[in-house]
């Protein structure tokens, strides 16, 4: 069965770009796993610990036919790859991949919970979401992600657009 998710990467340590891009072509080479779309990429604030550099923040959307847990243990697996350690709660990374929703799941496990459960407060994952699909909702209550993510502009920026041509172009105001 397909099932359909969006996953969260940012990344604010070295080529900060270069980390989004090998995430996604990981992620699509991975058996099981076909990305549909990634949104722009956004510079955002630090959130949590705030003495650090700035994120990059994207969101794709794929198919999969992954559980929810394996698509975590892939996730997982390709953050240690790129370098990720956990020295510092919310701090600097060289990656990090969150599953946002997984088709209109809602799950709560002792290493998952979805939908995300920071991600209503987060507009560098909401913007980027509602990009994506404007007409996604909050499952199991039907909260129109649009409307919280016109809420949480502050902090972020668009740094690069998707021109439609699988390249990504730098924004120009």
């Amino acid at each position: 069965m397909m099932n359909i998710a969006y996953i969260s990467i940012g990344s604010n340590i070295g080529n900060r770009f270069d980390y989004l891009v090998q995430s996604v072509n990981l992620l699509n080479d991975t058996l099981g796993i076909d990305v549909n779309r990634a949104s722009s990429v956004y510079e955002t604030d630090p959130v949590g610990y705030v003495d650090q550099a700035a994120f990059l923040n994207i969101v794709v959307e794929l198919k999969t036919q992954l559980t929810p847990h394996e698509l975590l243990m892939r996730c997982n697996e390709i953050e240690e790859e790129l370098g990720r350690t956990r020295e510092i709660r919310w701090g600097p990374r060289t990656v990090d991949l969150d599953i946002l929703l997984y088709n209109e799941e809602n799950m709560k496990t002792e290493n998952l919970i979805i939908p995300h459960p920071r991600m209503m407060e987060r507009g560098f994952v909401l913007i980027p979401l509602v990009e994506l699909n404007p007409n996604l909702v909050e499952p199991g209550t039907n909260h129109s992600l649009l409307k919280f993510a016109r809420a949480q502009k502050e902090g972020v920026r668009i740094w690069k657009t998707f021109d439609g041509v699988d390249a990504f172009v730098h924004f120009e105001d």
